[in-house]
């Protein structure tokens, strides 16, 4: 099992930035991939972001392209989202998620983080 814990999250007014962190513990060296997902009210949960860990190869939803960047510290075991030039469309609730396979979906998901950006 792998457990992922979010932290990051908060107000913060449009065009500001955020930093969010997710570290993983448990069996980590079984993690093939990372990414965030995140949902708003009422809305479905939508792809962020996402990180492969061999290779490093990253790939972003077309709505953060440019302003998201996914990275991690392998010695934290750590994976960020930097999320610059922020809009009130951002504001949802932001999750980590991993994988152990990259045919699979995403296994383990963590609790969550809540960003809201003001207008």
């Amino acid at each position: 099992q792998v457990q992922l814990v979010e932290s990051g999250g908060g107000l913060v007014q449009a065009g500001g930035s955020l930093r969010l962190s997710c570290a993983a513990s448990g069996r980590t060296f079984s993690i093939r991939a990372m990414g965030w997902f995140r949902q708003a009210p009422g809305k479905e949960r939508e792809f962020v972001a996402q990180l492969i860990w061999s290779g490093g190869f990253t790939s972003y939803a077309d709505s953060v392209k440019g302003r998201f960047t996914i990275s991690r510290d392998n010695a934290k075991n750590t994976v960020y989202l930097q999320m610059n030039s922020l809009k009130p469309e951002d504001t949802a609730i932001y999750y980590c998620a991993a994988r152990s396979a990259l045919g699979r979906p995403y296994e383990y998901w963590g609790q969550g983080t809540q960003v809201t950006v003001s207008s």
